[in-house]
């Protein structure tokens, strides 16, 4: 694949992206033979809009997706916009015209494209503003981030940045409280209050925040566990923590 240009593979990513983005298509493989009622939508936008289509056998298709699930169908599509920490002041700013507190979610460490795929889609589902994340030791928009994220990959905007524990410093300056979960604290989710701008911080699994990226915190807390499991997938428990934001925003 040409370094000019990303992939995304999977029915469900490929259809919310040319859904959402046709104009992004610059082609489409599809598995030969395959027109059945989860295909034919597909197939019937990469018409409408003239994406060029492609219908090949399954070793091209296997080739192309170097070994990662395609369910018979990827696409060649224009790469996605890179930002970076020049762009947490419009993004704030762009919130605050439209008077709504600023809520981002940073994520310290996380490494699985799984993960990351699965905390971009419910990033986008609580309408987070970005997910910002370190240039180093984090996973990066893949193939494979884009399928879990079934098109959030596309709408919520990754910010990477290079000094995380300057970048938070920033942002408190801005006028942004930044809560970070971490188990040893006494602190319940469930009792600080989460309506105002605000960015919420996970760490890795197993390890957590790293220590700079705790000290920067403003407040730390945790979920409440009443069962014999110490601890949730990093991806669930950011499910959890952005919906209780999302509830006292409402409430609010």
């Amino acid at each position: 694949m040409s370094k000019q240009s990303d992939v995304v593979l999977g029915i469900h990513a490929v259809q919310a992206l040319i859904e959402r983005s046709p104009e992004r298509f610059i082609e489409m493989w599809v598995l030969k033979g395959r027109d059945d009622e989860r295909m034919l939508p597909i197939i019937n936008l990469a018409r409408k809009y003239k994406i060029p289509c492609q219908f090949v056998h399954r070793k091209a298709l296997d080739d192309k997706s170097q070994g990662e699930q395609h369910q018979g169908v990827i696409a060649r599509i224009t790469p996605n916009k890179q930002y970076n920490e020049n762009d947490l002041d419009e993004i704030i700013s762009n919130s605050e015209r439209m008077d709504i507190p600023p809520f981002l979610l940073i994520l310290d460490g996380v490494t699985d494209p799984h993960n990351l795929g699965a905390c971009l889609r419910n990033a986008d589902a609580a309408g987070v503003q970005a997910i910002i994340v370190p240039k180093d030791k984090a996973a990066k928009i893949t193939a494979t981030v884009r399928k879990v994220a079934v098109g959030a990959a596309e709408t919520v905007p990754l910010v990477q940045v290079t000094n995380l524990a300057r970048t938070m410093k920033h942002l408190q300056q801005l006028g942004v409280w930044i809560v970070g979960t971490a188990g040893e604290t006494d602190t319940s989710l469930y009792d600080v209050k989460l309506s105002g701008p605000l960015a919420l911080v996970m760490g890795a699994e197993g390890k957590g925040m790293r220590r700079l990226t705790r000290e920067n915190c403003d407040e730390l807390v945790k979920l409440p566990m009443a069962g014999a499991v110490s601890s949730l997938n990093v991806s669930v428990a950011t499910g959890i923590c952005l919906f209780e934001i999302v509830r006292q925003r409402i409430q609010k």
